[in-house]
């Protein structure tokens, strides 16, 4: 495959062009977007514009004589900044190219390059995914002996996950432990041992996961002498989706408006779903406490669902225990209550939804503008099979991401070594790429690098088993044709093009179907075109990922591309369609069985439900089986009970709807001759 070329969009600064926000936005939005200084909140209910509102904020500040520079936006998306920022240049022209946009990891990358020299943290460190942190958790676990254990030892990814949430959510490991894993608390103290060592690890390989991007900012920003300079690059913080950020990042962003004060926040209480990854709904409800003085904005006006949409999903929202008080509503005309379709089982709601979307399709909505909606991936299995029987194209959200997938992993440790010959991880998984090479033989040749501080040539002296001879001295060869290479033209793209020189072959031996595997490396190598080296590129990847080779495909037609769209709630957060089908509302599907004893998991359990519908636009229809049986084939089966979201006041802003098909009918019952059932059980026992 050829290197690519590489295009280099020239520059250029347009002139700002004179807007009339007041004719372009609602009188909220409006009051929102030319706010003045201090602290703002805005609350923006589903639907009600919050990207519109907070890309005319940034317009407003340019247009104001904030210099684009000291403008700092913080999203959870490095795609969803780039699109404000593109907005925004169409409202005051391109110095809003300048305004310095992107997540709060990549934001915390950039700094550290530049502050952590000087709080000891070397600048060419390697940032690590969570698959790798997970794996050099592993190697602590088994460097201190807990992989030979007799009793039932945590896995890496338990490893992992405590240790994150622990990071995140400034809950202790203890506390951690006895709330999520019981049978663990007994390991309390090794966890700690591990994750000593883990620490250790990280800095003598000059290794940084996603943890510690934001710990290292926020402890950077608690320095009186950094933290100053970092504060002072920045006049105005805005950040989106606030409803989602963590402990840490309400820390960090105190550092970094404390004294200035100037931060607006745009967020919806009601769609804060994410405690799982440690998001605090806390953040949001507590930020006029956090910055006294807070002038706070409702975003009411829906431009997205038809009224009867928001009457069941604003008294829905309305039995939470704790929220912002809003009302959506909107100017849109027409449309009829969601339908709560009631079901005789599984079989029978899949039927009832493939029909209704064909019935929907052939009015003219297209597949991909409807979408079927479900709490957790395994609940639309049965969907799933109908849909490919009837030959019904769809597209489920989730399963295994891009940078998941082992072969480019393999291809990104090759680049990972090259770039910090420290990277432990990376080196473990090369190693185990060669004939004969397992864990025992892998850990040696690290730790006769290490011995010779981590240099390639270590390796090439390094004695591999007879079966791996010819193979070690391939690789070997290769890293060090790579190290030594000139600089100059797509470096990166060509790099990957001489590993594959190599790799394929270990991808043909390990694989029997080797096409999509070499069409991902393809598409990786073109992602890798774009970068000047190769730093730039696996910070820009690890920070950033593509979520599936999907994210890289371009061209199609619209019809090649209509496909009904299958998703669990938590990845549908954002989009919209124009119908929507929600399955399984039913106590222990929605909300699921594990939350019914907890509060704070209930609620938000709520608050999901209300994220579901409100993704719809014209059409939202909610499924409840009355059975559920255990196995497909199996006679057992429990009777549901409807969610207890749905409650009487809620069913009453709905449509109750029964399927009835074409092919059932109703059990007939046929004449018989007159018949007393209880004078023959008296004549069975005798004359009482």
């Amino acid at each position: 495959m050829a290197d690519p070329k590489v295009y280099d969009r020239a520059t250029t600064i347009d002139a700002p062009q004179a807007r009339d926000f007041a004719q372009e936005l609602n009188p909220e939005q409006h009051a929102a977007a030319t706010f003045g200084n201090g602290p703002l909140l805005i609350v923006a209910g589903a639907g009600t514009g919050k990207t519109r509102t907070l890309v005319y904020r940034v317009a407003h500040l340019l247009q104001s004589g904030v210099s684009a520079e000291r403008i700092l936006l913080l999203t959870f998306t490095r795609r969803a900044a780039q699109e404000m920022l593109g907005r925004a240049v169409q409202l005051v022209g391109g110095t809003s190219r300048q305004v310095h946009g992107g997540t709060f990891h990549g934001t915390a990358h950039r700094l550290l390059r530049r502050f952590g020299p000087a709080a000891g943290l070397a600048g060419d460190f390697t940032i690590m995914d969570q698959g790798d942190a997970a794996d050099l958790l592993q190697l602590s676990r088994a460097q201190l002996g807990y992989g030979d254990a007799k009793k039932r030892f945590p896995r890496k990814e338990t490893l992992h996950y405590v240790y994150s949430r622990h990071v995140n959510t400034e809950v202790p490991v203890a506390g951690i432990l006895a709330e999520e894993f019981p049978r663990f608390v007994e390991f309390e103290a090794d966890f700690a041992r591990i994750y000593a060592d883990f620490t250790q690890r990280k800095a003598e390989r000059n290794l940084v996961d996603y943890d510690d991007l934001l710990v290292f900012w926020c402890l950077l920003l608690e320095h009186p002498a950094i933290g100053s300079k970092i504060a002072a690059l920045y006049d105005h913080v805005l950040v989106d989706e606030y409803q989602d950020t963590n402990i840490l990042q309400a820390r960090i962003l105190r550092g970094l408006c404390g004294e200035h004060r100037n931060i607006t926040v745009v967020g919806d209480d009601a769609q804060s779903i994410y405690s799982f990854r440690g998001a605090s709904f806390r953040n949001i409800l507590e930020f006029p406490r956090e910055f006294p003085g807070t002038t706070m904005i409702a975003l009411e006006q829906n431009y997205r669902s038809t009224q009867p949409i928001l009457d069941t999903s604003n008294t829905l929202i309305s039995r939470a225990s704790e929220r912002f008080t809003k009302n959506l509503w909107t100017h849109r005309q027409g449309g009829e209550p969601p339908w709560l379709v009631t079901t005789n089982d599984e079989q029978q709601q899949t039927r009832f939804v493939v029909e209704r979307l064909l019935e929907l399709h052939e009015e003219g909505i297209p597949l991909r503008e409807m979408a079927v909606l479900f709490r957790a991936a395994y609940m639309s299995a049965d969907l799933e099979i109908e849909l490919t029987n009837r030959k019904i194209p769809f597209e489920k959200w989730g399963g295994l991401k891009f940078l998941e997938a082992a072969h480019v992993k393999d291809v990104l440790a090759f680049l990972r070594v090259l770039e910090n010959p420290r990277d432990e991880v990376s080196w473990f998984r090369l190693l185990q790429l060669l004939p004969g090479i397992g864990e025992s033989t892998a850990r040696s040749a690290i730790a006769a690098m290490a011995e010779s501080a981590w240099a390639l040539e270590a390796f090439e002296r390094f004695p591999p088993p007879p079966r791996a001879r010819q193979a070690h001295a391939r690789l070997a060869e290769l890293l060090m044709q790579l190290r030594l290479r000139p600089s100059g033209g797509n470096e990166v793209a060509a790099d990957i093009t001489r590993i594959r020189v190599l790799y394929d072959d270990i991808l043909r031996e390990r694989y029997d179907r080797v096409e999509p595997r070499l069409s991902d490396l393809d598409q990786l190598q073109v992602i890798a075109g774009g970068y000047p080296d190769r730093g730039a590129f696996l910070a820009a990847i690890a920070l950033e990922p593509p979520q599936g080779t999907q994210d890289l495909a371009v061209g199609g037609t619209d019809d090649e591309q209509d496909a009904l769209i299958l998703s669990t709630v938590h990845s549908a957060k954002g989009k919209e369609w124009d119908a929507v089908f929600l399955l399984w509302a039913v106590d222990g599907w929605f909300p699921m069985a594990r939350a019914l004893g907890d509060e704070d998991e209930l609620e938000e359990e709520r608050r999901l439900m209300y994220v579901a519908m409100t993704r719809a636009r014209d059409h939202l229809a909610v499924t409840y089986p009355l059975n559920a049986y255990s196995t497909r084939r199996g006679s057992d089966y429990t009777i549901d009970q409807l969610s207890r979201f749905l409650d009487p006041g809620v069913r009453d802003t709905m449509q109750r709807v029964v399927p009835k098909f074409q092919d059932e009918s109703p059990m007939t019952v046929e004449p018989v001759a007159p018949l007393d059932l209880r004078e023959l059980m008296k004549k069975r026992f005798g004359p009482g």
